[in-house]
C-alpha cells in the first residue's frame, strides 16, 4: 500500500495545532468573559458587607482596601467554576450556533477531539481554583484577620450593631437602637474572675475610647444582679445611676483570632476532622458501657421474675436503657464534627466542580442552534443558580439531619457529570 494514500486521511483525523489554539483562545476568552461576571457579583455583595460592617464606622479607606484585597482569594475560588460551566457554554454554543462544529466534523475530527481543548481548561481551571481556596484563602484570612484587630483597636465602634448580640470570651453584650456611640437598652451578662455570674440591665450606655485597653462602656440607670456558682439562694443585687464597665483587650482578641473551618486548609481540616472522631468515638464508648450495664440490668430483672424485687425495678430499668439509648444516637449527630467534614469536602467539591461543568457545557452548548453565546450564557447563570441552592440545601440537610457529607456536597456534581456523559453518549451514537 502506497504510504502517500495514509498520510492524508491520518492528518484529517488529528488537530491541527492552529485550530487547537483557536479553540483553547475562544475558550479562555469566554472564561474571563463570565470569570468577569461572577467575580462582579461576589465582590459585591462583599463590598456591601463591608460597607455595612466598615465603612460605616469611617475606617480609613487605605485599611478597607487592604481587608478587600485579603479577602479577594474566597471570591476568586467561588467565581472560577461557574466561569468555567459559562465560558465552555458561550463557546460551544457559538461554535454550534455558526456551524464551525459542523465543519470540524465534515473535515474528520470526532466530538472527542472537539471536547479536549475544554477538558484541559477545566483541568487548569480547578486546579488553580483548588490552590487558591486552599492555600491563599486561609493565608488571606490570618492577614484579614490580623488587620482587623488593629482597626478594631483604633474603632472600638467598629464592633457595635444596633439590635445585635456580641459574645467574647466570658461576656455576652446585647445592645438596643445605637446612634453613633450611644446606646440603648443594654444587657450584659458575664462572669468575674471569682465565679461569680452577674447579669447588668442599662436604660443607656454610651461607648467610650478605651484605646488598647479593650471596650469601655460609661452605664447609665443601672442594675446589677450577681451570684455564686453551685451556692443555692446566694445573690446580690443594685442598683447604680452610674458605672462603667470594661471588656478587656484579651477577650476581644479572643474572640477575633478563631478561624472557622471554612477558612482552613484542606490538611488542617482533615486533622481536626480525625482528632473530632478520636474524641467522638471515646465518647461513644463510654455511653455504650453504660448501655450494655443497663441493658443487662434490665435482662436480670425479667429473668428473675414476678416472686423477686428486681422485678419490680423492670420499668426503671428499661427507662434508663432508653434514655442511654437516646443519648448515644443524640451525641454521634455532632453538628461540629459534620460541619467540618462539610468543609473538607467542599474544599474540592468546588474547585473540582469546573470539570463536571465542562462536560455537561459542551454536551448542552452541542444543541445550539443560533444565538450560541446568549444561550449559553442565559444557561450559565440559571445551572450556576441550581449548584449553589443544590449546595446550600445539602449542607444544612446534612447538618440538621446528620446525613452524608461527602454525598451530599459531591451531589450536584456527580448529576453534572451524569447529565454531560449521557447527553454526549447521545450525541456522538446519532
Amino acid at each position: 500500500m502506497n504510504p502517500s494514500f495514509i498520510t492524508p486521511s491520518l492528518a484529517i483525523r488529528t488537530m491541527s495545532p492552529t485550530l487547537f489554539k483557536y479553540l483553547i483562545r475562544d475558550t479562555l476568552f469566554s472564561f474571563s468573559v463570565a470569570f468577569a461576571f461572577f467575580f462582579g457579583i461576589f465582590f459585591l455583595n462583599q463590598l456591601l458587607l463591608m460597607a455595612q460592617q466598615v465603612l460605616a464606622k469611617q475606617v480609613p479607606f487605605f485599611q478597607v482596601a487592604q481587608l478587600i484585597l485579603f479577602a479577594l482569594p474566597q471570591i476568586i475560588a467561588l467565581s472560577a467554576p461557574f466561569a468555567s460551566l459559562m465560558g465552555t457554554l458561550m463557546t460551544v454554543g457559538r461554535l454550534s450556533s455558526d456551524n464551525e462544529v459542523l465543519i470540524m466534523l465534515s473535515s474528520g475530527l470526532s466530538y472527542k477531539m472537539i471536547f479536549m481543548p475544554a477538558l484541559i481548561v477545566g483541568l487548569f481551571i480547578s486546579v488553580a481554583s483548588f490552590i487558591t481556596n486552599d492555600i491563599l484563602l486561609p493565608l488571606g484570612t490570618i492577614q484579614y484577620t490580623r488587620l482587623y484587630r488593629r482597626i478594631l483597636l483604633s474603632t472600638p465602634a467598629l464592633e457595635l450593631e444596633p439590635n445585635s448580640i456580641l459574645r467574647f470570651r466570658d461576656t455576652i453584650l446585647i445592645t438596643g437602637p445605637v446612634e453613633g456611640r450611644a446606646i440603648e437598652n443594654v444587657v450584659i451578662l458575664d462572669r468575674t474572675g471569682d465565679g461569680e455570674r452577674r447579669l447588668i440591665l442599662a436604660q443607656n450606655a454610651e461607648l467610650m475610647d478605651g484605646g488598647r485597653e479593650g471596650l469601655s462602656l460609661d452605664l447609665s440607670g443601672a442594675f446589677m444582679q450577681s451570684a455564686r456558682e453551685m451556692v443555692r439562694n446566694d445573690y446580690d443585687y443594685a442598683f447604680v445611676d452610674y458605672l462603667r464597665y470594661w471588656v478587656s483587650q484579651e477577650d476581644i482578641m479572643q474572640t477575633l483570632t478563631t478561624i472557622g473551618p471554612n477558612h482552613m486548609s484542606s490538611r488542617d481540616l482533615r486533622q481536626e476532622v480525625k482528632i473530632k472522631e478520636i474524641d467522638l468515638a471515646d465518647r461513644l464508648d463510654d455511653l455504650y458501657g453504660v448501655l450494655l450495664t443497663q441493658a443487662m440490668n434490665l435482662e436480670n430483672s425479667l429473668r428473675m421474675g414476678p416472686p423477686h424485687a428486681a422485678w419490680n425495678r423492670r420499668e426503671s430499668h428499661f427507662e434508663s436503657y432508653i434514655i442511654e439509648h437516646d443519648n448515644i444516637r443524640a451525641m454521634s449527630l455532632d453538628r461540629s464534627l459534620i460541619h467540618f467534614r462539610l468543609e473538607y469536602y467542599k474544599k474540592f467539591s468546588i474547585p473540582f466542580a469546573a470539570l463536571s461543568f465542562v462536560l455537561l457545557a459542551v454536551s448542552l452548548g452541542l444543541l445550539a442552534k443560533k444565538s450560541g453565546q446568549t444561550v449559553g450564557f442565559i444557561f450559565g447563570v440559571i445551572i450556576s443558580f441550581i449548584f449553589w441552592v443544590m449546595l446550600m440545601v445539602g449542607q444544612t440537610v446534612s447538618i440538621r439531619l446528620g446525613y452524608s457529607p461527602f454525598l451530599l456536597i459531591w451531589m450536584s456534581n456527580l448529576l453534572a457529570l451524569s447529565i454531560g456523559f449521557v447527553l454526549f453518549l447521545v450525541r456522538i451514537m446519532k
